[in-house]
């Protein structure tokens, strides 16, 4: 491996890091809140008192699902960034597949929406997309290389 695919890999752990403890805070203020503060949380671009309603508790439950899913994305890539640093092929794929699929449903249903704010949500989406861009480039290198080598 070179020292620029280590290098990339070092960059796509870092961000995956962030992405990840991000998204495992996230998902612990969304657990610990009551579901209006739970919803602005996570739609941080629309005004609080526009979401107060009297929430049935099947909503809660849901919000709260999401909130958990929040917890694991982001305690399974923090876990995925370390293996990244450490070269794992493995640890690329399982960790763009996770984080990248999460975020592209947050990209597509929040963003594209307009219900939430540049930062963070919006950071962590160009975050998790540099990351998979940058570990990828360097998977497919590393994989092409050991096909030449058989």
């Amino acid at each position: 491996m070179t020292t620029t695919q280590k290098r990339l890999l070092q960059i796509s752990s870092v961000l995956w890091g962030v992405w990840g403890l991000v998204h495992i805070l996230a998902g612990t203020m969304v657990l610990s809140a009551d579901t209006q503060m739970g919803f602005s949380a996570i739609a941080d671009a629309v005004n609080a008192d526009d979401l107060t309603a009297n929430y049935h508790p099947a909503v809660e439950a849901i919000l709260n699902q999401h909130a958990w899913n929040l917890f694991w994305f982001g305690s399974v890539t923090a876990v995925g960034a370390f293996f990244i640093w450490r070269a794992s092929l493995f640890a690329i794929v399982v960790t763009a597949l996770i984080g990248g699929l999460a975020d592209l449903g947050y990209f597509v249903f929040l963003d594209i929406g307009g219900f939430v704010n540049f930062m963070p949500g919006t950071v962590m989406t160009i975050f998790s997309a540099t990351a998979i861009m940058l570990s990828m480039a360097v998977y497919v290198q590393i994989r092409h290389e050991d096909q030449t080598v058989d």
